[in-house]
């Protein structure tokens, strides 16, 4: 079957052909309300059949823990893909990732944790999204946030499967950026003050904004991050990171969603245990 049959020419097709280009055509666009009238006349068939195939689909995503298809009724109604993950599917693969992570050949210097290659890695960052989106089923988010570390890739997974815009907040403006707010921010780490910069044209005013990150510790890249959120009189729906370090503290750098959770040793290792997520994401403490 030809691709430019399917997005030009009208053409009747077989309901298991149907179904097929129909959930890759759901998965490709989340949270994207797709109109029935679009469905019918790309596979030239009645609107009762297309929504007898959508309820096939919708029924099947919720059995598999792929996600919600909501169906909108009427005339301008169709149907829209939610992205989230179950629980027992959440469970089971950060615990793999935590027994990878606890691995002592990947203590660094300093107390750090060597995991570039998990947020580097496209299945798992598929899964570290949906993870993350799963909060956020019940609310409007209009942007995800993060600063220019090793964060980028998580975020990216995250408004990817969000179907909205990444904005990335960096040290230095750069010429093609055009206009820009800087604000200063005393750095956790170091205690030093630095400066994160983003163009005035990424966030538009009384956006709904998720940060998202690689790691927590000292809570001066979630301050500069809201800094800059509350410069553009945007709302911040929520914070989730991917790694917490053992002195974080929800009270005083606001409430956020840990996956994992480092912790210090007697002996000078570094445990990694789970983070705060079943009862942020999921409701149920640890």
């Amino acid at each position: 079957m030809s691709a430019n049959k399917l997005r030009g020419e009208s053409m009747k097709i077989k309901r298991s052909e149907r179904l097929v280009d129909m959930t890759d055509y759901l998965l490709n666009r989340p949270h994207t309300l797709i109109p029935l009238t679009f469905f019918a006349k790309r596979y030239d068939s009645a609107k009762s059949s297309i929504s007898e195939d959508l309820t096939i689909v919708k029924k099947t995503f919720q059995e598999r823990g792929i996600g919600l298809v909501e169906t909108v009724p009427g005339a301008s109604g169709g149907a829209k893909y939610i992205p989230y993950i179950l629980k027992e599917a959440a469970d089971e693969f950060m615990s793999e990732v935590i027994e990878i992570l606890n691995n002592s050949q990947r203590l660094l210097p300093g107390g750090y944790v060597y995991m570039s290659d998990i947020l580097g890695d496209p299945e798992k960052l598929r899964f570290l999204g949906r993870i993350i989106v799963t909060q956020y089923l019940n609310q409007r988010v209009d942007a995800v946030l993060t600063v220019a570390t090793r964060g980028i890739p998580i975020a990216q997974a995250a408004s990817s499967y969000l179907n909205v815009p990444l904005v990335i907040a960096r040290h230095d403006s750069n010429i093609t950026e055009g206009s820009t707010v800087s604000v200063n921010y005393v750095s956790g780490s170091s205690k030093k003050i630095k400066r994160m910069t983003i163009s005035k044209r990424s966030l538009a005013e009384n956006s709904n904004v998720l940060i998202v990150d690689d790691f927590i510790h000292g809570g001066g890249t979630i301050n500069g991050l809201t800094s800059l959120i509350e410069e553009f009189n945007c709302n911040l729906v929520g914070s989730t990171f991917f790694a917490e370090g053992a002195y974080s503290n929800s009270q005083e750098f606001g409430n956020y969603t840990s996956l994992v959770k480092m912790e210090n040793e007697p002996d000078g290792d570094m445990r990694i245990t789970k983070g705060n997520y079943d009862e942020k994401i999921f409701g149920s403490a640890k």
